[in-house]
């Protein structure tokens, strides 16, 4: 029975990260965003091309991202997740649309293939790739609001 509820205790704390994830990006919280990565935890998104290691390289690689995202919005879709232990691997499903301050625009859809690791601070992630399935570069016909834009990382009173 105890090993039931330890199963749906992982599966709610692995979605938990997910939702983190997508929070801490669209807040644009890279300290946070690293902080979701084991130590040697790896980030890959070869669409775009980047690759970081580690939770200095994913801080980094963020404190960047102002300097060439005007916005970037990211909605997380549930997907599948298997449990091992103290491993596991997983799927979430990714709708984002987003603008570059070179104006170029995107809007796509994605898949996270991820692996996941128990640590004496609850789960994190050993690895997440991001695949493109769909991609439109149309220009996007709104802007952004304003509203969370420039809020300060960590700032939820306006969320």
């Amino acid at each position: 029975m105890m090993s039931d509820f330890r199963l749906i205790a992982d599966r709610v704390e692995i979605e938990a990260l997910r939702g983190e994830f997508s929070d801490a990006v669209m807040m644009r919280d890279y300290d946070r965003v690293a902080s979701l990565f084991a130590p040697d935890g790896a980030w890959r998104m070869p669409d775009i091309p980047v690759e970081l290691t580690g939770q200095a390289a994913i801080r980094a690689w963020g404190e960047h991202v102002p300097d060439f995202v005007e916005f970037l919005v990211q909605t997380t879709h549930p997907g599948v997740i298997r449990l091992d232990g103290d491993l596991a691997s997983g799927r979430s499903y990714m709708q984002e649309l987003g603008r570059g301050r070179d104006g170029r625009s995107e809007i796509n859809y994605a898949i996270y293939h991820d692996r996941y690791q128990r640590t004496p601070d609850g789960w994190k992630f050993s690895e997440r790739v991001y695949e493109v399935r769909y991609r439109d570069q149309s220009p996007l016909a709104g802007s952004a609001a304003g509203l969370l834009v420039d809020q300060p990382a960590g700032d939820t009173s306006r969320a």
